[in-house]
C-alpha cells in the first residue's frame, strides 16, 4: 500500500473490555507436551533430554511444567525411553514446584541455590544426574534458550547455550563430549518447534494476558500529560501483577530514541517523543509518538512527522496485516513490508514480525529469502522497526496475534465465547474503521488493535486507510 493511501482521522475508540476470569492449562496439556518432547527426543536417537531453566530462560521449562525458576536455576530430565520426568531444583524452588500441576520427581541440588545458603543437604551435580540414569556412552539432548546456526559455529549442534558446569558434567557423564548436543530446536525452531503450535486452551490463556497487556498501555496513552515523571505516567497502566516476559519500558525526552529504557523520574514536556513498551507473558505492546495533540505541539525540525514517518510506517503496517495469513511464506511478509517503505528511506530494524510465547521472542520465520510458511496456531508480532532521521524519533504498532485455521478457530469460540467475542470486536473495528482488510485466520489479541496514534494528547486521533 502506498502512503497516500492512508490519512489521520478523528474516531472514537471502542472498549474491547477485559477478561472476566484467567484460563488454565490442564495437567493432561502439560502431560502431552511432555511427551511429544520425549518423542522427539527418540526421533533425534537422544537417551535423556535436559531441560535447562533460570529466571530469564524459563519458558521451555514453564512451557512443559509450568514451573519458572523465581531466583535460581533448574533442570528437567526427561527420559528417552519413558518414566517419570526429574526436575531439579535449589532450595527455593523445591518449595515453589509444589503447584506444579504435572506428575514430575522433584530433587534437590542445592548447588541451583543463591550464593551463601546451606549446601550440605544434597550431593554435587554430577551424582545427582548420575542417580538420574545418565551415564557413560548415553547421548544427551540439552535445551536452553536459543541454538546455533553455521552463522555462527562451524559445529552448531555441538554449541552449547547452557550453564559449562551442566555441560561440563554432562560431557564427563557420558566420557564422549559429541554425545551432548543442543536440542533446544525441538522447542523453538519456527518449522515445527513445540512451541510454535499452540492449542485452543493455550491461545485463550494468551489472549487474557494479551488483552491485560495491551490494556495497560492504552491507559497510559489516554491518561499521559505533561509535568509528569515518567513513573507516574506509568501508574496510569493500572498493572495487576501478571508477570513480566520483558523489563518494562517507558521514557521520554532524549532516552526515547532508544526505546529500551525503564522509566525514571524525568519530567515529561509537550513535544517530547516516547517510547512506551510492556510485555506480559503471551502478549507483547508497544508505541511510540509524541507527547502532543497535534503537528504545531511538535518541535519545528519535527514538524513533518505524520507525513515523513507515520503515514509510510502505516501503510507498511496495512500490508503486513493483510498479508501475513496461513501458508505464506516469511520472505512475502518482509518484501510486502519493504516494498511499502520503498522511495521513504525508512529502514527496518530487525525482522518484521516474530513468533511470541511466554517469553517475548522464540523464533521468527520473516526474513529475507525465508521458504518458511506461517502455521496455523502460531502466536505472532506485528512488529515493525522503522529507522529514520533522529528528529522524527518513532512510530510504533507492535501487537500480538495468532493464525487460526477453521478447525481451531470454532474450538477457540467453542470453548471461550468471552475471547472470540473480543476477537471478533477487534476484527470488526480493524475492517471497518481502519479500513484493514484481514484474513479470516487472523485473531488480534491486543485491545489496541492496529490502533496508530501519532499524538498522545489526542488518543482518538489515529491512521486509517482509505482508497482499497
Amino acid at each position: 500500500m502506498a502512503s497516500d493511501g492512508v490519512k489521520l482521522v478523528s474516531t472514537p475508540l471502542p472498549d474491547f473490555g477485559l477478561p472476566p476470569s484467567q484460563p488454565p492449562i490442564s495437567q493432561t496439556e502439560y502431560e502431552n507436551r511432555i511427551e511429544l518432547a520425549r518423542a522427539r527426543a527418540s526421533r533425534a536417537e537422544l537417551d535423556f533430554l535436559l531441560v535447562y531453566a533460570d529466571r530469564e530462560h524459563f519458558a521451555n521449562l514453564a512451557y512443559l511444567t509450568d514451573h519458572d525458576p523465581r531466583f535460581e536455576e533448574a533442570l528437567l530430565v526427561i527420559p528417552g525411553a519413558g518414566g517419570k520426568p526429574i526436575l531439579i531444583l535449589g532450595n527455593e524452588g523445591l518449595t515453589y514446584a509444589e503447584l506444579i500441576p504435572v506428575d514430575v520427581e522433584r530433587r534437590l541440588y542445592q548447588g541451583f541455590s543463591l550464593p551463601g545458603q546451606k549446601r550440605s543437604d544434597s550431593p554435587r551435580l554430577e551424582p545427582v544426574l548420575r542417580d538420574c540414569g545418565i551415564g557413560r556412552g548415553h547421548r544427551l539432548g540439552l535445551v536452553g534458550w536459543k541454538y546455533a546456526t553455521r552463522a555462527e559455529s562451524d559445529d552448531p549442534d555441538h554449541w552449547l547455550d547452557v550453564p559449562a558446569f551442566i555441560v561440563d558434567t554432562a560431557r564427563r557423564l557420558t566420557a564422549d563430549a559429541q554425545r551432548v548436543t543442543n536440542a533446544t530446536a525441538i522447542f523453538m525452531n519456527p518449522v515445527d518447534g513445540l512451541r510454535s503450535d499452540n492449542s485452543a486452551d493455550q491461545l485463550a490463556a494468551f489472549e487474557f494476558a494479551a488483552t491485560h497487556c495491551s490494556q495497560a498501555v492504552r491507559n497510559l496513552i489516554a491518561r499521559l500529560q505533561p509535568g509528569m515523571s515518567e513513573l507516574e505516567a506509568v501508574r496510569a497502566m493500572q498493572l495487576n501483577g501478571l508477570p513480566l516476559s520483558a523489563h518494562l519500558m517507558f521514557s521520554s525526552g532524549p532516552r526515547a530514541r532508544l526505546g529500551l529504557p525503564s522509566p525514571s523520574g524525568r519530567l515529561i514536556r509537550q513535544g517530547d517523543p516516547f517510547f512506551v513498551g510492556l510485555g506480559l507473558r503471551g502478549g507483547l505492546t508497544a508505541r511510540g509518538g509524541f507527547v502532543a495533540a497535534n503537528p504545531s505541539q511538535l518541535p519545528l525540525e519535527s514538524a513533518a512527522y505524520v507525513e515523513r514517518l507515520v503515514k509510510p510506517y502505516f501503510a507498511a503496517a496495512v500490508a503486513w496485516y493483510e498479508h501475513v495469513g496461513i501458508g505464506v511464506k516469511g520472505a512475502e511478509i518482509q518484501s510486502v513490508v519493504e516494498d511499502a517503505l520503498a522511495g521513504h528511506d525508512i529502514g527496518i530494524a530487525l525482522n518484521p514480525g516474530h513468533l511470541i510465547h511466554l517469553d517475548e521472542w522464540v523464533h521468527s520465520p520473516i526474513y529475507a529469502g525465508s521458504e518458511l510458511p506461517l502455521r496455523s496456531g502460531m502466536l505472532m508480532q506485528c512488529d515493525i522497526i522503522p529507522v529514520v532521521e533522529p528528529q522524527y524519533h518513532t512510530t510504533n504498532l507492535e501487537d500480538t496475534i495468532a493464525l487460526a485455521d477453521r478447525p481451531l478457530r470454532q474450538q477457540l469460540a467453542a470453548s471461550y465465547p468471552d475471547v472470540w467475542q473480543r476477537v471478533q470486536a477487534r476484527r470488526a473495528f480493524m475492517q471497518n474503521i481502519l479500513g484493514i482488510r484481514i484474513k479470516p485466520e487472523l485473531l488480534p489479541f491486543s485491545n489496541m488493535a492496529a490502533m496508530l496514534q501519532p499524538f498522545a494528547l489526542d488518543p482518538n486521533q489515529v491512521m486509517v486507510a482509505i482508497n482499497h
